[in-house]
């Protein structure tokens, strides 16, 4: 009892010779024609169609394949111009034609499947939307409407942009905050005390060298919480007369002695 053998199916003598030619590895333009005759004629032998009409289609392929084979064992035919002709071209052709519509055909069939994997949402805009019309009809609005006159309309735009700037103002620089640290103005104090037991408030601005609002602000704030704590003692002889200032117990000793301010 013989094993049954599955062969593939294939759509038509075209494309068994192309499955032969690319199973083998062979160059399409030089086609050994005897070994795929020989292939070609045991894949006929092997197969079993009912259809008469699809067999005889490649009994004709075999009949075709062995005209050339035997064509190519005559000496080589020469056309008009001196050059051999190869009988195999119109096979050569004629597959290559097949190729081509057999690529085409598996990337229209690609397309398919991709288009039935696509889903399409059916139109739901509201009646309201779809017949609307707008106030204006843009065609007409801007039917005269040139590159000369659109420019012109955009130098007057800026030119009103430019009279709404303030002349003046638009050339302020940017106003930055002065930052002044109480801490750090406490310790300057007390440094200063240490080295002037007795000085003034305004000998304490002149000596920092800074007069700003801020900075004389700042330095008064110093002065009242050292003054809570006892590192030094304020006196003001006359109602807005020089305000004295003296190191208190609190602060230590002096690291050397000064000169009193009257």
């Amino acid at each position: 009892m013989g094993i049954p053998v599955k062969l593939p199916a294939f759509e038509g003598p075209l494309d068994l010779l192309l499955h032969l030619i690319e199973s083998n590895k062979i160059d399409i333009y030089d086609i050994p024609i005897v070994t795929i005759t020989d292939q070609y004629m045991e894949y006929i032998r092997a197969m079993e169609k009912k259809d008469l009409n699809i067999m005889s289609e490649f009994l004709v392929m075999a009949a075709t394949l062995l005209e050339i084979k035997a064509k190519m064992l005559l000496p080589a035919e020469v056309d008009e111009e001196g050059e051999e002709i190869d009988p195999r071209a119109d096979l050569v052709e004629r597959l290559l034609e097949y190729k081509l519509y057999k690529c085409m055909a598996e990337q229209l069939k690609g397309r398919q499947d991709e288009a039935g994997r696509s889903l399409y949402r059916e139109a739901d805009i509201p009646k309201e939307v779809a017949t609307y019309t707008a106030p204006v009809d843009l065609d007409e609005l801007l039917g005269d409407l040139t590159l000369v006159r659109l420019n012109e309309v955009f130098q007057a735009i800026l030119r009103r942009t430019e009279d709404k700037i303030d002349p003046i103002r638009s050339k302020f620089g940017a106003i930055e905050k002065e930052e002044v640290s109480l801490e750090d103005k406490m310790a300057y104090v007390e440094e200063e005390l240490m080295r002037h037991p007795r000085t003034s408030f305004r000998g304490i601005l002149k000596a920092s060298g800074k007069h700003g609002k801020m900075q004389v602000i700042v330095t008064f704030l110093a002065i009242l919480e050292l003054m809570k704590v006892g590192k030094l003692n304020v006196k003001q002889d006359d109602t807005f007369g020089e305000i004295y200032i003296e190191a208190g117990d609190a602060l230590g000793t002096p690291v050397a002695s000064a000169e009193q301010e009257e």
